[in-house]
């Protein structure tokens, strides 16, 4: 069974990896990182370990070298995987949800909405027929109030049915063995962890050897065309960043990033905006299809069909490019074209239920792990993909939903000690040291002013400490490669 294999065994497996190089893994353990009646640790951990080791495995490639060692830190891990709670800017805590973005009583139930964007927040009001007074008052607690008290007298399906037809968001909240027999629940749970897929002929990807000396970048000379939004997808691509790809984020005009969350996953990469409803937008957008290596999407399966941007499309027009894309609730079953985030993910496969406090008010995991676990396993994924380029080239394609990290969250994932870890207690009589640098957020100055920020817990002998550039303002870069 899956849940009894271990967490990153498995993840490896999923990822297509040679099963015996898990055990070059060093892990480094502390406890009460990440508490949860879940093991959320544990799939911190197995997430990231997965990430570094395909890192090391490509750099081990393009040096000719043995595979690095690969170091998992839990208090790196655990500090990454709150990276948006770590950052501050000037001095400021970042606002990560609105006041919108909650749960509330149901006639029946509980409900749990998301309206961080405006459109979101308009949506929602006017599905159930709240006016939205916009601007600076959207959130003012008259708008709470007669939200809460319109939610009261309405079943949470209902809700649920209402808000989706209008295009916003909101999740009645299930029990696990509730959204086990749904039938989005269902499909979530028979897709793979990680689907891959050859999606068509390219040629032999030929990465030149890095240098003997500085960082180990095994991403170096990647371009990576970036078109994601919060938070699993630009963690993929930031993690990219890191390792050396040349990463452009690419927005629409008209649908600005939330200022934290850009500020928090930004960094390394180059943010501008195109409208690929406009001709001379479009042109620039497929001259930088025609030589990246690697497109990262994370919209709702079908929303960027019609601007040629299905993975067939795109391999169909640069062949022997990889498409990593990543979605909430997954390709499949009925919820695969609705949108979804990962806090509306935990209240439907009844994470929320599981974390419930005694006043069975639905709680919350200690972390948004189910954005950051698929993002290490999207970066993973691209890794993995263009390891295998350099020996058999093909168009590449890696998809994740967040619905299904969730599954394999809720079956256990594995033992309560990763493997690697047990191995370095037998060598040496205790646990390896944490690392007080990668777990410690750092501090830079950049465009958006001073910033405290977590570093990245992606590590191997060699590996970067740290990102080339801070965050610039978003949608201000040339939409152009360096």
């Amino acid at each position: 069974m899956d849940h009894v294999m271990d967490g990153t065994a498995y993840a490896w497996s999923a990822l297509g990896g040679d099963r015996a190089m898990p055990s070059r893994i060093e892990y480094r353990t502390v406890e009460g990182a990440l508490p949860s009646s879940l093991p959320v640790m544990e799939l911190a951990r197995s997430c990231v370990a997965a990430c570094s080791l395909a890192a090391a495995e490509l750099a081990a490639r393009r040096t000719g070298g043995p595979l690095p060692r690969v170091i998992v830190d839990d208090a790196a891990v655990a500090t990454a995987f709150v990276s948006e709670r770590e950052l501050l800017v000037d001095g400021r805590v970042p606002h990560t949800f609105a006041p919108l973005s909650r749960f509330w009583r149901a006639k029946d139930g509980w409900v749990r909405t998301h309206a961080n964007y405006p459109h979101h927040r308009a949506r929602l009001l006017d599905a159930l027929g709240i006016p939205d007074p916009g601007g600076e008052t959207g959130d003012d607690a008259a708008t709470v109030g007669r939200l809460a008290s319109e939610l009261t007298l309405r079943a949470a399906e209902e809700i649920e049915e209402t808000v989706n037809a209008a295009g916003g968001l909101a999740i009645a909240v299930r029990g696990p063995v509730e959204w086990a027999a749904h039938p989005q629940g269902l499909a979530a749970a028979a897709l793979p962890l990680v689907h891959r897929e050859r999606l068509g002929h390219g040629p032999v990807r030929s990465l030149s050897a890095l240098p003997a000396t500085g960082p180990v970048l095994p991403a170096s000379g990647v371009r990576v065309l970036d078109l994601t939004r919060v938070l699993a997808g630009p963690v993929a691509t930031r993690t990219l960043a890191l390792l050396g790809a040349d990463v452009l984020r690419i927005d629409a005009p008209q649908l600005p990033e939330i200022a934290d969350h850009h500020a928090d996953t930004g960094f390394g990469k180059r943010s501008a905006v195109l409208d690929l409803g406009s001709r001379a937008d479009r042109d620039t957008f497929e001259d930088l299809l025609s030589t990246a290596d690697v497109v990262v999407t994370g919209y709702r399966p079908g929303a960027l069909d019609r601007h040629g941007l299905a993975p067939a499309a795109l391999a169909e027009r640069r062949p022997g490019v990889v498409v990593a894309r990543l979605s909430a609730w997954g390709t499949e079953g009925p919820w695969a074209g609705r949108r979804g985030f990962d806090s509306l993910v935990q209240a439907a496969s009844g994470i929320a239920a599981t974390e419930s406090g005694p006043d069975g008010r639905p709680g919350a995991l200690p972390a948004q792990a189910l954005d950051h676990g698929s993002g290490y396993l999207l970066a993973a994924g691209v890794l993995r993909a263009l390891t295998e380029q350099q020996d058999e080239g093909g168009s590449r394609l890696a998809t994740l939903a967040l619905a299904r990290t969730a599954a394999w969250l809720l079956t256990g994932i594995g033992g309560s000690a990763p493997v690697g870890a047990a191995r370095e207690a037998d060598r040496t009589g205790r646990s390896a040291p944490a690392d007080d640098t990668r777990s410690r957020p750092a501090e830079t100055t950049g465009p958006l002013g001073t910033m405290r920020y977590a570093r990245s817990p992606v590590a191997f002998d060699g590996s970067p400490e740290d990102w080339a550039s801070p965050p610039g303002v978003w949608g201000t870069d040339r939409p152009a490669w360096r």
